[in-house]
C-alpha cells in the first residue's frame, strides 16, 4: 500500500483511540460534513469477509490486517477517506495525511463500557486505556 500522499486530491484521515472514545461517531460526522467516505474497519472487514473467526470475549471478529490493507489499497490511493479503528499500527504511514487520536475521561468510558461489556472486560479495557494514555503523554 505504497502511495505518495501528494498525488491524492483529497485527504485520508485516520481516527483512532481506545474503545468508547467516539471514533465512529466522530468519523461519521466528519465524513458527512467534509463529503468524504467513512470506513469503519471492523464493519468493512466483516462485510468484505476479511476476518479470521470470532472472538467470544470481545464479541467481535478477528480482523485479518493484511487482507484489510490489501482491500483498502485502491480506496486509499484515491483519497477522500476517513477511517476509524482502535488500532493504527498495521496501516502503512503513507496511507494517511492526518491521524487523530481521540481520548475521553475515564468516567465517561466507564459509563459507555457498562452498557456494552461485562465487568471483567471493563477491567481489561481500563488497563489498556491507562497504558494508552501513558504512551500518549511520553
Amino acid at each position: 500500500m505504497a502511495q505518495n500522499s501528494s498525488c491524492r486530491k483529497r485527504p485520508n484521515i485516520l481516527i483512532t483511540g481506545t474503545p468508547g472514545t467516539g471514533k465512529t461517531t466522530t468519523a461519521a460526522a466528519l465524513a458527512e460534513v467534509m463529503e468524504l467516505r467513512h470506513i469503519n474497519v471492523g464493519d468493512f472487514a466483516n462485510e468484505e469477509n476479511l476476518t479470521n473467526g470470532w472472538d467470544d470475549t470481545f464479541d467481535s471478529y478477528y480482523i485479518n490486517e493484511d487482507l484489510v490493507c490489501d482491500a483498502l489499497e485502491n480506496l486509499m490511493e484515491e483519497g477522500g477517506n476517513i477511517v476509524d479503528h482502535h488500532a493504527c499500527d498495521f496501516f502503512p504511514e503513507c496511507c494517511f495525511d492526518r491521524v487523530v487520536v481521540l481520548q475521553t475521561d475515564s468516567s465517561v468510558l466507564y459509563d459507555r463500557f457498562t452498557k456494552r461489556y461485562s465487568y471483567q472486560l471493563i477491567l481489561t479495557f481500563r488497563f489498556v486505556c491507562i497504558s494508552s494514555i501513558a504512551l500518549l503523554n511520553v
